[in-house]
């Protein structure tokens, strides 16, 4: 299989190279599917990695796929974001692994935090929902002005705008450990 020789990691330092590729790989997807993907700079992504809050997937050196971690409201909640998989990867379960790499590390970080994400793909709300993630309303997210604040570079924004936060194209889904 394809992704047989793939690992998947927590990025580190060594990483750092792979920031251009992550970020043109995330803006074409966003272009060819037509959905909204919130735009990060090179310097937050590279951040991410530097502080090992990122999950990277490489086979044979070259760059696979990816995703980050953030925390929001005090460590309160943690969202996986900027789950990507390069297309020749795809098909394979690459997101399945990463994604469930993100949410590993996340849980042992932050043992009591709500980890969310939103999402508009189908594929991403299966993954999601095996982890034991519910779809929510955005009233269940946080709160914390600088997540929303995020959305502001998706095309979808105005949405989310007119609606007051409360609703979009994407879909908010939540894990909350007290309710397993």
């Amino acid at each position: 299989m394809l992704t047989d020789n793939i690992k998947v990691e927590v990025a580190n330092e060594n990483h750092v190279k792979f920031v251009d590729v992550i970020l043109k790989t995330i803006e074409t997807a966003a272009k060819v599917r037509g959905t909204g993907i919130a735009r990060r700079s090179s310097e937050y992504i590279a951040k991410k990695i530097e502080e090992s809050k990122a999950i990277i997937a490489l086979a044979d050196g070259e760059f696979a796929g990816f995703c980050y971690i953030e925390t929001w409201s005090d460590k309160k909640f943690v969202a996986n974001s900027g789950l990507i998989v390069v297309d020749k990867f795809r098909a394979h379960g690459l997101a399945k692994r990463i994604k469930q790499k993100a949410f590993e590390v996340s849980r042992e970080r932050y043992p009591c935090a709500k980890i969310f994400g939103l999402t508009t793909g189908l594929a991403v709300m299966k993954i999601n929902s095996e982890l034991g993630y519910k779809p929510v309303t955005f009233s269940e997210l946080t709160d914390d002005e600088a997540f929303w604040k995020g959305c502001e570079s998706c095309v979808n924004y105005d949405i989310l705008q007119r609606t007051a936060r409360k609703m979009c194209l994407c879909t908010g889904m939540l894990f909350d450990p007290n309710k397993k």
